[in-house]
């Protein structure tokens, strides 16, 4: 892949060259940044797993037992399995340890030269900031969104972002950085603070790469956001409408129905391009995705539906996400994980993340094994239409 660095040019988003690319792809969830359901369990935070962990094992199994998932979960053979779905960018979310963890940053090495040697672009995604950007499990947060409260927080974080912004500022792999995933606060003046300093302080290192700023609330909020004097930046929002839908909330859901077909999809997403193109940027979708249920509930119509509209509005995307234990809420992968291994064990009170303490000095062979794709199931219906998008 030598297409020079990928910039933004208005609307769209081309190569040094000025050619348009549109960057279309899966998220690599659950690697590098550890969510609970993924592995079928309630949701807590990785903190907590980990904190159980070594109360049980001691520190040192902790780290042997995330080296193994590791080198297990997500593998060349990952990159090499987009690649050939037509597919050109994955988004790699990562939690903000990756700073003291020379271990876990060279995993983000490791797939940047996976991405290099497949011709797939890497969106590096900060999936967990320090002292959490919202008060949801997937940012590591025990409650509070102290990247808010707390200001050295903040600072940690701008310097991270630098650290990394002089280690990939000559990799033309990478498509660019999604500087923090859904953000919630009430303050969007103090959002907008943490965003400034923060393209700055990227911007005393790399000045190549494209930012995928994302709205509060979610991703949702993009009109809150100011007009960032860099120009190379572009807005990252993400869609799970409706959520009782897309999340399985509400059981038996069958779409299309009366307030969601495609109409109301493309009503939705026009808001967002007509803001966008207002301001001469263009949109990448950083997250979409559906809890899968057999195509019994048009799961993947509905996926069809909002891919032709994302595509007929020029969107950019990348699909949440692609691998999980198969689940009955929350998105899932286009990779399921079906057995009831002990390590799963969905009877239990305490599933999953759970049952791994009591499980790992004895299967831990076996685990290893079961975190390895070939081990997963594909969901034809949902690789089939995002195939079909690519």
């Amino acid at each position: 892949m030598k297409p020079g660095f990928l910039k933004r040019d208005k609307t769209s988003i081309v190569t040094a060259d000025g050619k348009p690319v549109r960057l279309r792809g899966v998220n690599f969830g659950g690697w590098l940044m550890m969510e609970a359901y993924f592995m079928y369990s309630p949701n807590w935070p990785q903190q907590v797993f980990e904190k159980e962990f070594v109360r049980r094992h001691g520190p040192g199994a902790l780290q042997k037992l995330l080296k193994s998932f590791r080198e297990n979960f997500i593998t060349e053979a990952d990159v090499r399995q987009v690649a050939s779905w037509g597919m050109n960018c994955i988004r790699l979310p990562f939690h903000y340890k990756v700073a003291a963890d020379r271990e876990t940053l060279a995993y983000l090495d490791r797939a940047v030269s996976w991405g290099r040697k497949h011709k797939v672009y890497l969106i590096l995604d900060l999936h967990a900031a320090y002292g959490a950007q919202n008060h949801d499990w997937h940012s590591d947060s025990m409650g509070p969104a102290e990247l808010w409260t707390k200001k050295s927080n903040r600072h940690k974080t701008y310097d991270l972002w630098q650290m990394l912004a002089d280690r990939y500022k000559d990799e033309e792999t990478v498509a660019g950085y999604d500087v923090l995933n859904e953000a919630v606060l009430d303050d969007a003046g103090l959002l907008n603070e943490f965003y400034s300093q923060l393209i700055k302080a990227i911007r005393r290192s790399d000045k190549n790469h494209i930012l995928f700023i994302e709205g509060n609330r979610w991703a949702q909020q993009i009109d809150v956001l100011d007009d960032f004097e860099d120009d190379n930046w572009v807005y990252s929002i993400h869609f799970y409408e409706p959520i009782e839908f897309t999340f399985n909330y509400v059981p038996f859901l069958k779409y299309p129905w009366k307030g969601c077909d495609k109409d109301v999809i493309r009503r939705r997403m026009e808001g967002y391009w007509h803001f966008a193109r207002k301001r001469n940027r263009p949109v990448h979708v950083g997250e979409f995705g559906v809890n899968y249920r057999q195509g019994f509930y048009h799961e993947h119509v509905y996926l069809r539906d909002e891919l032709k509209v994302f595509n007929d509005l020029g969107f950019h995307w990348n699909y949440w996400t692609y691998k999980a234990v198969k689940n009955y809420l929350h998105p899932d992968g286009i990779y399921g994980y079906y057995p009831n291994s002990p390590w799963v064990n969905r009877p239990a009170v305490k599933p999953g993340w759970h049952t791994w303490a009591d499980c790992w000095p004895k299967y831990k062979h076996e685990m290893a094994a079961s975190w390895r794709t070939k081990a997963f199931g594909l969901n034809t219906h949902v690789a089939g239409e995002l195939q079909k998008a690519s």
